[in-house]
């Protein structure tokens, strides 16, 4: 399947657009006012135009299908949902192999956090224990480098200010990240304490999605 890649690149549209259209059918009017209120955390700046080209591409490759519906008084509205084979690519995608990128802050774990109602419990501990794993490594290898800079500046500049700023926004990226591993191991406990409702697994994991 012509799937999109997402290890390197910004996170991809589609796989949104996919995941909120499995929630149930909707505009792409629809897809960007959720984009601009509930969803503006999964991706910032979306414009309608790309909300567009995405729909047209998915159609293209019958990753959805959509109906026209005729509103008296305004014009028609397309009503689009996913197909067979777009359920399968969103699934794949969501299910598949995480790759930490290299700032914590980045979205693609928070979507894959977005759609967990897609996944089992033994799924979204993969996920979490994947991006913990990471973060840990990450503060362990990163923490305490050697971050002392040389300056030779060719105009007016305040080292002796770079440094305490530079300092001052390290204590804030180690808070930050520190929360981000505390969130994560509360989240862990919590799912398998059951805390957290979680869906029991597919009896037969090899059946194909099926829309609604």
């Amino acid at each position: 399947m012509d799937y999109f890649p997402t290890t390197g690149t910004a996170m991809k549209l589609e796989y949104i657009l996919l995941g909120v259209l499995l929630g149930r059918p909707r505009t792409g009017y629809d897809l960007k006012k959720f984009l601009d209120a509930h969803g503006r955390f999964l991706r910032s700046n979306t414009q309608m135009s790309q909300v567009y080209r995405s729909l047209t591409a998915m159609a293209d490759r019958e990753w959805v299908s959509y109906r026209t519906e005729s509103r008296p008084g305004a014009q028609d509205a397309k009503i689009f949902r996913v197909t067979a084979e777009g359920a399968t690519v969103f699934l794949d995608w969501l299910t598949g192999p995480y790759h930490p990128p290299t700032r914590f802050e980045d979205p693609e774990f928070g979507v894959r956090l977005h759609f967990a109602g897609f996944l089992t419990v033994d799924q979204l501990l993969a996920l979490l224990d994947t991006e913990l794993e990471a973060r840990q490594r990450q503060v362990a290898k990163y923490r305490f480098r050697d971050r002392t800079e040389v300056f030779e500046p060719g105009v007016p500049f305040d080292a002796e200010l770079a440094v305490a700023l530079n300092d001052r926004m390290h204590q804030y990226g180690a808070a930050a990240i520190d929360q981000h591993i505390k969130n994560l191991i509360e989240l862990r406990a919590d799912l398998l304490d059951g805390r957290l409702p979680v869906r029991t697994p597919d009896p037969d994991p090899d059946r194909k999605a099926s829309t609604r």
